[in-house]
């Protein structure tokens, strides 16, 4: 199926969230996610299932200032 993670476009096999995190090696409890615009908690990746051209966005916190 492709995807589209932080604006790359992907051809994974990955069937849910937190599938595909591992499958493009994203590792981390810091991780923040979001389907098509919606944020997806990490209690919930396991559950949350991936559709053929869904948006995916993997953000990581900055510190600075």
């Amino acid at each position: 199926m492709k995807v589209i993670v932080n604006g790359k476009s992907h051809d994974v096999s990955a069937a849910t969230l937190e599938a595909l995190l591992a499958e493009l090696n994203f590792e981390g409890a810091w991780l923040a996610t979001a389907v098509n615009c919606e944020i997806v908690r990490a209690a919930d990746r396991p559950a949350r299932h991936l559709n053929d051209g869904d948006s995916i966005e993997v953000l990581s916190p900055m510190q600075g200032g």
